[in-house]
């Protein structure tokens, strides 16, 4: 067993590599009422071409089977697993991202029931032709509903258009077109290739006993026969750095525009610190150019051009970044002018060393608050985990940054030429647009 132990933070988390290659990690603490755990897997969206383990043809599989596939896990012969959480007084649920999918539960007793009950779930596919075509129907639904929904749509059309040929583009639930064309096989295909041990982790973060855990983990995974298996190999099409298109620009039902300005990273490739390093530069790059205590913020804000709602946020995975601003606004082409002109104006004078210190203390209290919460504990963790990235990492690495490299960052990620609007109008065409900018 591997002991990670951060002196500052007081916290140990335990590791151990299963002979299956599973890694479970348990982080306890005394006390703690709550406990979470997870199931990570390392498989999400993006994934819908590879070729599989001892093959050598790809495979390839209709965009949204990953999030299609977490669906149908909580189901089996026996019913549903939400009923069996429920009856063991627990909350669970899961999310596929472009990355991973998640299977979580929480709750305050009976811990091994809860752990044996996600473990057992996420190992046990069952389907059907019957149970697919039940679900084709209601997951087309879902997709229908989000076609019309305003904020939605926005982030959909600024990633269409961030992106020529990279995944991230497609949407994690896919197209009505696509999820027609899933089948039970190729579900089965997915499970097996995807949701081996050796590509997955399981993490418990509360009051428990490590070794126990660990060993329960064992015992219901190593029986279940896996052999040894290498790493999947993901096949994406090369992404140019030029984004594929400038602008987006819809009409839906809503009652004030909807603005969104994205600026795509031609960075990556970067995996474990590197990666993190990126991150948190980023983000103490944005909370020092446009944070609430920012004079651009302020005159965004006294201008009517924003109001609290306006947001800003970074994500960044290896093989792919971006940076979005959003927001409602009553004239989004004056609010992209003047962002613009905002971020240009930074970008030729840098940051100052008050407001770089004044981020960074932000950004190093946001990961502190995190640690009161076994959830977003785990969350961290699994997010961090197949990028190589651990939860001590983040103190040290935030606290190394340096003016210096914030301003590199800011001159190198935030070049216009790699920005993209995404503006979502009211109905009525011209004469909104115009009644919106009045």
């Amino acid at each position: 067993m591997e002991v990670h132990h951060d002196e500052r933070l007081r916290e140990t988390i335990y590791w151990e590599t299963l002979p299956s290659g599973l890694r479970v990690g348990v982080l306890p603490r005394k006390g703690w009422r709550e406990t979470t755990g997870r199931v990570a897997v390392n498989y999400g969206s993006n994934d819908s071409r590879w070729i599989p383990p001892g093959e050598t043809e790809p495979v390839e599989v209709p965009a949204g089977i990953a999030h299609f596939l977490e669906h149908k896990l909580f189901e089996s012969e026996e019913g549903n697993a939400f009923d069996r959480f429920a009856a063991l007084g627990a909350d669970a649920n899961a999310y596929t991202s472009n990355q991973q999918t998640v299977y979580y539960f929480s709750t305050t007793d009976r811990v091994p029931e809860c752990l044996e009950t996600l473990l057992d779930m996420v190992q046990t596919p069952y389907f059907t032709d019957q149970t697919v075509e039940k679900e084709q129907g209601i997951i087309e639904q879902e997709i229908r509903m989000y076609l019309d929904h305003p904020e939605w749509r926005s982030r959909q059309n600024l990633l269409e258009a961030l992106y020529q040929k990279h995944p991230v583009r497609i949407d994690i639930a896919g197209t009505v077109e696509s999820i027609r064309q899933i089948t039970k096989e190729q579900l089965y295909r997915c499970h097996a290739t995807f949701y081996h041990p050796s590509n997955m982790m399981v993490f418990v973060a509360g009051d428990v006993d490590p070794q126990a855990v660990i060993q329960q983990v064992a015992d219901n995974v190593e029986k279940r026969g896996y052999r040894p298996q290498p790493p999947v190999q993901r096949l994406y099409e090369p992404e140019p750095a030029e984004v594929a298109e400038r602008r987006r620009e819809q009409e839906l039902a809503v009652s004030q525009p909807i603005f969104r300005l994205g600026f795509k990273d031609r960075r990556v490739g970067e995996t474990g610190r590197d990666l993190l390093r990126k991150e948190l530069l980023t983000s103490v790059v944005l909370d020092g150019i446009i944070g609430k205590a920012t004079p651009l913020y302020n005159e965004l804000y006294e201008a009517g051009l924003i109001d609290g709602r306006f947001g800003f946020d970074y994500t960044g995975e290896p093989t792919y970044g971006y940076t979005t601003f959003a927001g409602p606004t009553r004239d989004p082409e004056a609010l992209e002018a003047r962002l613009l002109e905002g971020i240009e104006k930074a970008r030729r004078q840098g940051l100052e060393s008050y407001d770089f210190e004044r981020a960074k203390r932000k950004a190093l209290g946001r990961f502190l608050s995190m640690l009161n919460s076994t959830e977003m504990i785990a969350y961290v963790v699994n997010d961090g985990f197949f990028k190589n990235i651990g939860l001590f990492d983040v103190l040290p690495v935030a606290e190394s940054l340096t003016l210096d490299e914030a301003n590199e960052r800011l001159r190198e990620h935030f070049d216009p030429q790699y920005a993209v609007t995404s503006i979502i109008w009211p109905h009525k065409g011209a004469q909104s647009k115009a009644a919106a900018a009045n």
